[in-house]
């Protein structure tokens, strides 16, 4: 797959701290994969997604998106082929209804009406929003209003969405058909997906993960190949997902699994297939 994004060996320093919030970071992401970049708050996760999203600049080293180099000439080239998620939907709402926000942005973008009207449409239906195009956004649930706020992101057919720690305040059940929704979209759209997220329940659903600590690269694989970093992991402050703990305490007993497994589902499966082998 080719390189959508490369960063390579970049540095950033707030103005009122001493130390960098990125030290040399190099990674690269590629087309259509959905890469989890985690860590605990101020390893520079965030950081990183708002340089990505040209809200920063590096010090020194380079950030390019799809062969576009991340300079001030250059920053809305870029803006134009990502859409962020952020953590509180509340503040992305601007419209009265849930189809003058999502038309918000193709009104800013100078998308004629005929067009805007479809893509609105279009983009709604894809979140299973598309029976509430008259509904107040403040009436929504936390889980609807963040799937309206990834269809006006949508809308303007990005080949890039970064979700920053977009499901951190909702309840498990927003938080899973959020997570679903994103999927079912990355894999009909082809979407590149980054999510940023301390929590490594979301983290699981990616094809790939870097772990970011004190602003450097701890560690990059598949999500199989951190969680067999537990120890570590609970070291810098993140929390393993509940199947891989019990999947560990099992090993501790002798039971042995012949993978990581995600979901509880999965996990009761095979422990149910397993018992009944016995």
């Amino acid at each position: 797959m080719k390189e959508i994004i490369k960063v390579e060996d970049v540095f950033f320093q707030y103005p009122d701290q001493k130390e960098y919030a990125l030290k040399g970071i190099s990674l690269d992401v590629k087309a259509g994969e959905w890469l989890a970049i985690v860590g605990h708050n101020g390893s520079g996760k965030s950081t990183l997604a708002k340089m990505l999203n040209g809200m920063h600049f590096p010090g020194e080293g380079t950030v390019e998106v799809d062969g576009v180099s991340l300079q001030e000439e250059t920053v809305w080239d870029i803006r134009s082929k990502i859409g962020m998620v952020f953590q509180n939907p509340d503040n992305q709402f601007v419209g009265a209804t849930v189809e003058d926000d999502v038309a918000f942005g193709l009104e800013n973008h100078g998308i004629p009406y005929e067009t805007m009207v479809t893509r609105v449409e279009e983009a709604l239906k894809s979140v299973n929003m598309e029976d509430f195009l008259v509904q107040e956004p403040h009436h929504l649930s936390g889980g609807q209003k963040q799937r309206v706020a990834i269809a006006g992101v949508i809308a303007l057919q990005p080949d890039i969405i970064i979700l920053d720690e977009a499901t951190s305040m909702l309840d498990p059940k927003g938080r899973k058909e959020v997570l679903e929704t994103v999927r079912v979209l990355k894999e009909k759209e082809n979407l590149t997906v980054i999510s940023i997220t301390h929590d490594l329940e979301e983290a699981t659903k990616a094809d790939r993960m870097v772990v970011l600590n004190q602003g450097t690269v701890f560690k990059e694989g598949s999500p199989e190949e951190i969680f067999l970093l537990e120890d570590e992991l609970t070291k810098l402050g993140l929390d393993s997902p509940f199947t891989v703990k019990l999947a560990g305490a099992l090993k501790r007993e002798g039971i042995q699994l012949s993978k990581n497994y995600f979901t509880e589902e999965e996990l009761v499966d095979v422990l149910c297939t397993s018992h009944f082998d016995k």
